[in-house]
């Protein structure tokens, strides 16, 4: 990217301490917010090149290096070209205040701009740098503004390859449909002047306050410069075997679409006083921490380190520190690592050499674009090589008649690991290139089986095209009209009112980079004020538009009685006590019919069952704190009396549906009481022997400890109920007391 000196020319007079046109803020806070937005941009880019500085005009005093005492009076560099940082943006704010004059030539100020520009970018040689040159001048025309003499400085502008952008408060501007009423006469002669001098420069901008200041909220892209990942030949067979039916091209292969990345932040401190508490917060990392002023935002930068430490039975507090030298690679086998000495790592990488061939061709119909892997990417032919841009646009033009995709095989370098790329054709004007996605492997393609929309297939393998899980014509002519109703391709408006698109992908704009660069901006700029809300270019896929939505909603309330929509109560938060009791669709009672008493007891021989009785309609929690406990008594009993494994499945089944009861009940701890108990009866051998492998099946059929992931009133956190099953870890045993 070339270097920059920009120098903005800033109208400090008297009358810039105004208000108009109904604003509660001065026509120079106004302003500067267009000039405080360029600034802070140039800043975030972080660039060495990024020079700027700034001149005051109409202030009360003179100094600029033109100044002879008769003329450019008035005019103060307040900031020497240069990089800028938040200390000096601080002292500059201090300076950006209207004067007590009205004294100052808006033109005087622009050739001081110019000569600044022209001795800052100037070589040793005497020769101009290699820079972008631009001036900007804000200014609300009230002055006195002598027009001798505007060809002469419009052509040293142009000789100097500098942009002139002249930003006028309340300046007429018919595109934008702006005018201000009673305008002075003074006004409007500078604005004609204005205006005059920037249509004799070549690349001249004239403009209002009030659209430049609308058009911040348009994101800036970023303009990139071109990165070859990619130089070599593209091969057709092989020529080293084949050398007179292979063939060969010389190409260089660029990223086409890259995914923009938002800002990252790194961590850093608050420089504290004494004794006192450091703070940590984050900041952005285009900010420069070493260089963040002491006595400014006092930040210190965080160095982190890592340590590596493995368990030593031996070593102090059962730990011993390792070197990083001493690590060794291994891989996953199963529940063991396989070690990989140094020596033999390269065994686990596959051999490539550098490589760029085609393998094959498919009819571009064929092609299914839900395989395309990433980011895509442009191969050129090698532009000094006119053997290999014939050859190329031969082959590009070859695929784009025959209507097909070329198959390759890539290795950008020695070493590195193999791709399948699809190359698709690209003609443009000026441009002859093939455009290539990655392709997955085996490996990588996911296969799923859903059911199909349009039918409903039956046991029997028969397919019904009528069913209340398919949607019926009405339904269907209810759901089409609606959304031809929501039509965006012309919900769009444009200068003369004529329908258009809603929005292009051309105004597409990810919301998350441009959002974190106005937060960060805001901040830096404004560090005592509110971050302002998001721009409207960024919200505008947020909601649909009014218009369209109003006019549409008559197809809504169509669609919602078709599909029959309504409202669904609330999801009841806790069920305890609320247990509904299945009904027989009789109505009659079978309790009462059959004069059975409430379940007390609970037999050793039907333990399922009779725990299901005795809970289907609990009178208080002590009912089920009785059944619990008489479900923990039988399960116990059945484990100690358990010949080998003999009874196992019947102590898992009893288990099971102890647990899913209290998670029905809500009442978790009862359950966690007794697995903790269990655990340790297992654990001291009380339960007939050594019952640890039945202990370890209850973890892979999840009849662990109630955590909050289950149950949300649970005090178990997911970690210790993780834990729990390690018969060596010393977890305390919790009762509903404690």
């Amino acid at each position: 990217m070339a270097k920059q000196a920009t120098m903005y020319i800033v109208d400090l007079g008297s009358t810039m301490g105004e208000c108009h046109n109904g604003r509660v803020e001065t026509d120079l806070d106004f302003g500067m917010k267009y000039i405080w937005d360029k600034i802070a941009t140039t800043m975030a880019a972080n660039l060495k090149g990024g020079n700027l500085g700034v001149i005051g005009l109409r202030t009360d005093g003179t100094d600029n290096p033109l100044d002879t005492g008769e003329e450019y009076e008035n005019i103060s560099v307040l900031r020497p070209l240069g990089n800028m940082d938040l200390h000096q943006l601080d002292e500059l704010r201090a300076q950006i205040t209207p004067s007590g004059t009205e004294a100052g030539d808006a033109i005087s100020a622009i050739v001081v701009a110019v000569h600044m520009i022209t001795e800052f970018t100037k070589l040793k040689s005497g020769k101009p740098g290699s820079y972008t040159r631009k001036i900007a001048l804000l200014t609300d025309g009230q002055g006195i503004i002598d027009d001798q003499g505007l060809t002469s400085i419009a052509q040293q502008i142009n000789d100097c390859e500098i942009s002139l952008v002249v930003i006028g408060i309340d300046f007429d501007d018919k595109e934008f449909g702006f005018k201000e009423e009673d305008k002075s006469t003074q006004k409007q002669h500078n604005e004609s002047v204005l205006r005059h001098l920037t249509e004799l420069c070549d690349n001249g901008v004239f403009g209002t306050a009030s659209e430049a200041i609308a058009n911040l909220g348009i994101p800036d892209i970023k303009s990139t410069k071109p990165y070859s990942s990619f130089e070599g030949r593209l091969a057709l067979g092989d020529p080293e075997k084949y050398e007179t039916t292979a063939m060969y091209i010389d190409v260089k292969r660029y990223f086409c679409t890259k995914n923009a990345k938002p800002s990252s932040a790194k961590s850093f401190v608050t420089k504290a006083p004494i004794a006192s508490t450091q703070s940590s917060k984050t900041v952005n990392s285009d900010v420069d921490m070493i260089d963040a002023p002491a006595n400014g935002n006092g930040l210190l930068t965080v160095k982190s380190s890592r340590t590596y430490r493995v368990n030593d039975p031996i070593a102090p507090g059962g730990r011993r520190d390792i070197q990083q030298e001493e690590l060794a690679r291994g891989y996953e086998y199963g529940r063991t690592t396989v070690h990989i000495s140094e020596s033999d790592e390269n065994v686990t990488n596959f051999e490539t050499i550098k490589s760029f061939s085609i393998i094959g061709f498919i009819p571009s119909d064929k092609y299914e674009r839900y395989l395309n892997m990433g980011e895509s990417r442009m191969t050129i032919a090698q532009p000094i090589n006119d053997k290999a841009r014939m050859a190329f646009s031969s082959l590009v033009h070859a695929l784009f008649e025959l209507d097909s995709y070329a198959v390759a095989r890539i290795v950008e370098k020695d070493g590195k690991d193999p791709q399948i790329l699809l190359l698709a054709p690209s003609i443009e004007p000026d441009l002859e290139a093939l455009i290539d996605v990655p392709l997955p492997f085996a490996e990588d393609v996911r296969v799923y089986r859903f059911p199909p929309l349009d039918r409903v297939i039956t046991a029997s393998g028969s397919a019904l095209k009528k069913h209340r899980y398919l949607p019926d014509d009405d339904l269907v002519d209810a759901m089409s009209d609606y959304v031809d109703s929501m039509d965006l391709s012309a919900a769009g408006k444009d200068e003369n009112g004529q329908p258009v698109e809603y929005m292009t992908i051309e105004e597409t704009f990810t919301p998350v980079i441009h959002r974190i660069n106005q937060a960060i901006r805001d901040r830096a700029m404004y560090p005592d004020e509110p971050i302002s809300p998001p721009a409207e270019f960024l919200t505008k896929w947020s909601h649909p538009p009014k218009d369209l939505t109003t006019k549409s909603a008559h197809k809504l309330e169509k669609l919602v009685a078709a599909a029959k929509v309504h409202k669904v109560p609330p999801k009841v938060k806790g069920t305890r006590g609320r247990r509904e009791i299945p009904k027989p669709l009789s109505g009659l009672d079978v309790e009462a019919l059959l004069n059975r008493d409430k379940r007390e007891k609970i037999s050793p021989n039907n333990t399922i069952p009779d725990f299901k009785q005795m809970l289907a309609s609990p009178a208080d929690d002590s009912v089920i704190h009785d059944a619990a406990k008489q479900m923990g008594n039988i399960i116990r009993m059945h484990v100690t009396n358990s010949t080998g494994k003999h009874k196992y499945e019947e102590v898992k089944a009893d288990m099971k549906t102890f647990r899913e009861y209290m998670i029905e009940f809500e009442t978790p701890e009862i359950w966690n009481d007794f697995l903790r108990d269990f655990k340790k009866r297992v654990a001291n051998g009380d339960l007939g022997g050594d019952r640890k492998e039945l202990f370890q099946s209850l973890r892979w059929i999840n009849l662990g400890l109630i955590d909050k992931q289950a149950l949300e009133m649970s005090d178990v956190t997911e970690k210790e109920a993780n834990e729990f099953f390690s018969l060596g870890s010393d977890l305390p045993t919790r009762s509903r007391g404690d």
